[in-house]
């Protein structure tokens, strides 16, 4: 226990306990000023829609690619369950500057794409692309032990009393799986948040459009603006512990879910 928390202490909590008093330094008024200004408005914005937008997408497809994993059994299935960590094993900066080679305008993709009005780098697009790839994995994997233990005896008894299939899946499967859903949503939003290395070559890091606050704060990092990059961070700080409290309270409600009666 002493090891644990010296560990805790050393590699997690003192670095935010140092942030947050060096935030405590600055006046309210201050703080305010430099967290909320319109260039910090706007990488806010990007960063959240994005991440929410591909959280959703990475909840739509990592649910149907987890149940197709679980259910099916195919040629090369357990090379494609392989795949799906590669995003972790992958530097973030490799996967982005992939995915903007991939899009760019003469890129494998970007020379089909672009012709049709579909601009994937350099855009707000590119920022939910990545953010999309770097999020599949939490879905995926959250839901994959739920859908192994789901019961198939329970799904039989209910085709065996006369309901359909899709009856079944939205009285039986689907209030299982919900929150397995949720928890899987709430993790690739809050990796998403947190991205940087993915989107720096494929967005442009164009202020005010295609901009996120993580790079933002780099930003001011690099030009020495101290106090302004303490207040981006505390922003996403607190935001990160916030999504972290509901990621518990959603484990919970999983564990809760699963439990039987």
């Amino acid at each position: 226990m002493g090891f644990t928390l010296f560990y805790l202490g050393a590699i997690v909590l003192i670095p935010f306990a140092a942030l947050v008093l060096r935030a405590l330094e600055l006046s309210w008024l201050d703080f305010w000023r430099l967290a909320t200004t319109e260039r910090a408005l706007a990488a806010y914005r990007l960063t959240f829609g994005a991440s929410l937008i591909a959280a959703a997408a990475n909840g739509v497809f990592g649910t149907l690619l987890a149940w197709v994993l679980v259910r099916y059994h195919f040629p090369g299935r357990r090379s494609l369950d392989a795949l799906i960590d590669f995003p972790f094993a992958l530097p973030t900066a490799v996967a982005g500057l992939t995915l903007a080679s991939l899009f760019a305008p003469d890129g494998w993709l970007g020379r089909y794409l672009v012709p049709l009005g579909i601009k994937g780098a350099f855009t707000p697009l590119g920022v939910v692309i990545a953010l999309t790839f770097v999020g599949l994995p939490f879905v995926v994997r959250t839901l994959q032990p739920v859908l192994q233990n789901l019961e198939r005896e329970v799904e039989e008894a209910a085709a065996t009393l006369g309901a359909g299939r899709l009856r079944t899946f939205a009285q039986i499967i689907a209030p299982t799986l919900l929150p397995a859903v949720l928890t899987g949503l709430a993790l690739a939003f809050a990796r998403a948040v947190g991205e940087y290395g993915s989107i720096v070559f494929i967005s442009g890091n164009l202020p005010f459009k295609t901009e996120i606050a993580p790079y933002l704060i780099v930003q001011r990092l690099e030009e020495y603006d101290y106090t302004g990059a303490i207040a981006l961070a505390v922003v996403l700080l607190v935001f990160s512990f916030l999504l972290l409290g509901a990621i518990n309270l959603l484990e919970q409600w999983s564990r809760h879910a699963r439990r039987p009666a």
